[in-house]
């Protein structure tokens, strides 16, 4: 069960860095501000905060789960 909560928080942090353009390097990121349409940047950003969101809460439960059952 840890590793699942592990492999989906992992997965959540990795699409919300993929879809905020958290891996890209200045220039690109400063051409594509500038050239999205408004409506397009809300749902990229909705989209990686729930993914990030999700992924933290699933790391935050892998921990609670392995801490409390080693006890």
């Amino acid at each position: 069960m840890v590793q699942f909560l592990l492999i989906i928080g992992a997965v959540g942090i990795l699409i919300s860095g993929i879809s905020i353009g958290a891996w890209t390097d200045g220039e690109r990121e400063r051409g594509n501000i500038y050239s999205e349409i408004h409506p397009k940047k809300n749902t990229r950003i909705k989209i990686s905060l729930y993914s990030g969101i999700g992924g933290i809460v699933s790391l935050i439960a892998a921990g609670m789960w392995y801490f409390f059952k080693t006890i």
